[in-house]
This record gives C-alpha cells, structure tokens and sequence, in this order.
C-alpha cells in the first residue's frame, strides 16, 4: 500500500494541469468531462497526465469504480479519426495505473466502454468505466438497474 501511495503522490506532483481549452483541439463547453478537465467543475483525481484524466465516478457500481477519459473531447467511437489513433493505447495504459493507484491489480478489474444511447451511454465524451473491488458476474451486474453509462 505504501508503494501505490508513493506511486499516486509522484504522479500527482508531476502533473502540469493544463486547461480543457489548451490541451483539447476539440473543447465542448457544455460537455461536463471538457468542464472536469478545465477544471471548472470539481472531481476526485485519481490519474492524469497529458493525454487522459481518471476520476471517481459519482455513482459507483463497485467499490472502485473510476472513469477514464481522454483530454480531447471525442463524442463517441463514431467520431475517432486516425488522428486519434494512440488514444486508446493512452487509455489502456492508463488504466493499468489506475488499478495499481487503486490497490486492484491483483485482484482484477473490469474495463468498461458503453458507446451510444443504447449502451446507455449518457455523457458524449468517450469514457471507459474501470470497475473493480468486487467479484463480477456475467452479465456484469445482474438486475441492477444503472441510469448512466
């Protein structure tokens, strides 16, 4: 546990927060991840650097249930363009930190994208869901009801 504390503080303190607006090239100002990464809008950090943000989720499934974003604003899978191509190595990367920040490397954890309304989907900016701190199923989460995705 020391030793993820460590790790959490070190990349806490190397972190240039850099605002939505000058690390985006495409910034939504109604879109309530661009606020979380402007900073106009408070989150828990657990992870940033300079091309994903991981916060605490506000309605967690799971006792570690954290989300994982791209700095850049990408409404959904549907709008990736070669350009974007490294974000999801950033992203997958990320969220191995992420579980070692979090203490559930070990014990496993799931990475989880939901792409459109029907995946319910409900913030346009491409998210993965890392859940972990619990033993899963499948279908993850059987008869609970979620409103977000």
């Amino acid at each position: 546990m020391e030793r993820v504390e460590q790790l959490r503080s070190l990349l806490l303190k190397n972190i240039e927060i850099k605002s939505c607006k000058k690390v985006m090239t495409h910034h939504t100002s109604d879109c309530l991840f661009c606020r979380i990464v402007s900073g106009e809008i408070p989150a828990a950090i657990v992870y940033r650097n300079d091309h994903v943000m991981a916060f605490r989720d506000i309605t967690p499934v799971s006792p570690q249930h954290v989300l994982i974003i791209p700095l850049k604003h990408i409404a959904s899978l549907s709008d990736l363009s070669p350009e974007d191509e490294s974000i999801a190595g950033h992203i997958l990367l990320a969220a191995g930190t992420v579980a070692e920040i979090l203490g559930i490397t070990e014990s496993g954890y799931r990475l989880v994208f939901n792409n459109g309304k029907d995946a319910m989907q409900s913030v346009f900016h491409i998210h993965w869901h890392l859940i972990g701190g619990r033993t899963m199923g499948w279908p993850p989460f059987p008869g609970l009801s979620t409103v977000h995705g």
